[in-house]
């Protein structure tokens, strides 16, 4: 039965998200893709990331070399993820290739002409490139209502009505920079805004440990991250009660980071 919503304390938003598949991938599984039952907080950051996200790009210099850096405005911090549907599984066998794009410093040599592009050959006679099947154990009709605060950087603090504003006017008007997506680009996901005290659908009647979780892939505390996306993996001891999933502050001890396990 329907149940009415709380209403959310200040500058957090809360959004229903659903889609037809998903893949929330464990980093354990090396090479066939097995999807947690329940959506990571770091695919629900980047669902909130495809709404509205802002920074200011700059370049700095590291010795000898120049590099792009990004200074984020603000940052997502997933608060609480509540499972509307119970996860069902489904089997999925997919023709992938093997070989990857190359980085971004050959990707501007290609745009810039300095280089002759190379083509990414899918049946090509490299076995170490070309076309394989690979196994995905997905997740199929799921429907989440997650919840979200920003966490603004100190540059902005003052301007956390704006954001929050800009953030409202665009969730509720249906518009993303990308299309959203659960887990994999190719599984889009759907949003809609939910007004505090808005009448919202009860959670699914769900209770698993789910022990340690993928919390994100990046450094949210970096105040300049890199736009080379050098990873920074961070897990969290996970556990569903009653359909609700209470993710903890990216900057509590609960968090394990690296050098911090």
């Amino acid at each position: 039965m329907p149940n009415t919503s709380q209403p959310n304390p200040p500058n957090t938003h809360t959004l229903e998200v659903w889609g037809d598949l998903a893949c929330f991938t464990r980093p354990e599984m090396k090479v066939e893709r097995f999807s947690y039952p329940v959506i990571t907080p770091s695919a629900a950051r980047g669902v909130f990331d495809a709404i509205y996200w802002d920074g200011k790009r700059e370049q700095e210099k590291v010795g000898k070399k120049t590099r792009d850096i990004i200074r984020p405005y603000f940052f997502w911090q997933i608060t609480r993820i509540e499972v509307l549907t119970l996860p069902s599984f489904i089997a999925l066998r997919r023709n992938e290739v093997k070989g990857v794009v190359p980085g971004a410093v050959t990707l501007n040599k290609w745009m810039t002409g300095k280089e002759a592009p190379e083509p990414l050959w899918a049946d090509g006679d490299d076995e170490t490139t070309g076309r394989t099947q690979r196994q995905t154990m997905a997740l199929k009709n799921v429907r989440y209502r997650i919840t979200a605060r920003i966490e603004p950087r100190a540059s902005h603090r003052n301007q956390l009505a704006k954001l929050n504003a800009c953030f409202e006017r665009r969730a509720k008007g249906g518009k993303c920079f990308q299309q959203p997506y659960l887990g994999c680009r190719e599984f889009p996901a759907f949003f809609e805004y939910i007004e505090p005290g808005a009448p919202s659908a009860a959670t699914a009647p769900m209770d698993q440990q789910l022990g340690w979780m993928l919390y994100d892939v990046f450094d949210l505390a970096n105040e300049a991250p890199g736009l080379d996306g050098k990873p920074f993996i961070s897990v969290f001891d996970a556990c569903v009660k009653s359909g609700v999933l209470e993710v903890p502050a990216y900057g509590s001890d609960a968090v394990r980071k690296p050098g911090r396990i």
